[in-house]
């Protein structure tokens, strides 16, 4: 009978000892967010070469002379071959109820970067001359938005610390280490921000047809402090 209450008093106290042990300690959790803004170096460029018509042979082979053109047009441009890339190739079949007749539109993309922004006014009237008929988006980016997007993290992880101790200060108490680091993914990529960071004519050959704007990358986290 001693022994049996002696054990009980054993596991009662380990299971206090254990609820004690595992108790979480009390937390400040915030969310940091870091923006870094630069003008854009880059421009990505989308066309698409589009002809309709009954004979889907003869179709192919306009958009395939049209694409031929601006892949030479490219080529004197100086475009390197990596930067020039084939997005898709459509062939839809559509139904006319009027004329009862079916007709085919054949669609190419493609898809061209420039590294050098003071070629995009020659390359755009140049691509317009090879005879494509679409441009579907033109976006802006920086050769230097994998570094940018560091700076945005550091900034995000400072913002939420400055966060935290602001809260804490007006209890009196601290902040203590971080227990817990998560990012908060923007799938929508980096946002232009279109201020005054115009083009000079200049370098677009006396017209200006593009504002540059400002790119804004942005990063966002969630940290959990210790509460001390």
């Amino acid at each position: 009978m001693k022994t049996m209450k002696t054990l009980l008093i054993f596991a009662i106290t380990t299971t206090t000892m254990m609820a004690q042990n595992t108790l979480q300690q009390p937390t400040i959790d915030v969310a940091g967010e870091g923006i870094v803004r630069v003008v854009p170096d880059e421009v990505t460029i989308n066309i698409r070469v589009e002809n309709t018509g009954e004979n889907t042979k003869t179709l192919k082979e306009q958009n395939d002379a049209t694409i031929s053109e601006v892949l030479k047009f490219l080529k004197k441009m100086d475009i390197a071959d990596k930067d020039v890339r084939t997005e898709y190739m459509n062939l839809n079949k559509n139904y006319d109820y009027n004329s009862k007749t079916y007709t085919f539109a054949a669609n190419q993309s493609l898809s061209v970067k420039l590294r050098d922004l003071k070629k995009y006014e020659a390359v755009m009237k140049g691509l317009i001359d090879t005879g494509i008929n679409r441009i579907d988006g033109v976006n802006f980016s920086s050769s230097k938005e994998e570094t940018l997007k560091s700076e945005a993290r550091k900034k995000a992880v400072e913002n939420a610390l400055m966060k935290a101790k602001e809260y804490v200060a007006v209890l009196n108490q601290s902040v203590g280490k971080a227990v817990s680091i998560s990012e908060f993914n923007d799938t929508s990529g980096p946002r232009p921000m279109y201020k005054m960071a115009m083009m000079d004519s200049s370098e677009s050959g006396g017209n200006q047809t593009i504002s540059l704007g400002e790119m804004e990358i942005k990063t966002t986290v969630n940290v959990s402090f210790l509460l001390n």
